[in-house]
């Protein structure tokens, strides 16, 4: 059975990265390591050696320039000791198959890198972003996301819906275009969408979806399915005592079966 390496990539921000790597352990992954991004610099850490890559959630670079952004422009600059580019490595990474999971900030600076949702293969190319949430304020609540079961996204095979946190400022998805949201819908590209908790229906209506993303996007595949990009906080639900609603006996299916389906996905089950 083939190994499963995950890669935590930490950043000057970042804050998710623990909980993240803990995610992955439960999930069962061989080998979970948190990495700062100059160890990438430094060659002290390679991609090469992982086939599971989380960008976990914080604030990069203090959201300077906007969310992520000025880390994207860190990743297309940067190389590594030996020379070579920083995205050539991201490139082969994703071009052999591994997998990305971004996460709040994580899929902040995915979609600004172009990695999400590389419509046509053209990654590193920017077709979407999210910007500040309709509410001008961080928002910090539980909400319920339907999964979208036509989507190639092998992080959410066989799941019907999620109840998970989110804790962000800026989280309303923009297209650069209409053709560009309507491919999203028609490629099944949108994974997760904020839910009507009554009905489980994707909703526009506050405070269910937190940030006015539009048609209640929440989170992003790419055509491959290998790449998720999400708001919500999967890794921050990891144990059932973690449910706002735990005093009540409410339960739900842990956020962490984002990463057994990746886990299972890459152990070739």
């Amino acid at each position: 059975m083939p190994q499963v390496h995950t890669l935590v990539i930490t950043g000057y921000g970042t804050n998710c990265e623990v909980e993240s790597a803990h995610a992955a352990r439960m999930a069962g992954a061989d080998r979970v390591d948190i990495a700062h991004f100059s160890d990438l610099v430094a060659g002290r850490v390679t991609l090469a050696d992982y086939n599971f890559l989380v960008f976990p959630g914080g604030f990069l670079d203090g959201d300077d320039l906007g969310s992520a952004l000025a880390a994207a422009q860190r990743w297309r600059h940067a190389h590594d000791a030996q020379g070579n580019r920083l995205l050539e490595a991201l490139r082969d990474f994703v071009t052999r198959g591994g997998l990305v999971l971004g996460i709040c900030n994580g899929f902040q600076l995915l979609v600004k890198l172009g990695l999400l949702p590389a419509l046509d293969g053209q990654r590193f190319d920017r077709q979407v972003s999210l910007s500040h949430n309709d509410s001008a304020r961080y928002e910090d609540r539980w909400v319920h996301l339907r999964v979208n079961a036509a989507s190639p996204c092998v992080f959410t095979k066989g799941i019907e819906h999620l109840y998970v946190p989110v804790r962000h400022g800026e989280g309303k998805l923009v297209a650069r275009d209409e053709e560009v949201m309507n491919r999203l819908v028609s490629g099944n590209l949108v994974a997760l969408q904020y839910a009507d908790p009554e009905t489980m229906e994707p909703t526009m209506e506050y405070p269910w979806n937190p940030n006015g993303s539009p048609l209640g996007i929440a989170g992003l595949t790419d055509p491959t399915g290998h790449i998720l990009g999400l708001m919500p906080h999967p890794e921050a639900f990891n144990h059932p005592t973690n449910h706002p609603g735990r005093g009540r006996d409410e339960t739900a299916p842990l956020g962490t079966v984002i990463f057994d389906n990746a886990v299972r996905y890459l152990h070739g089950k």
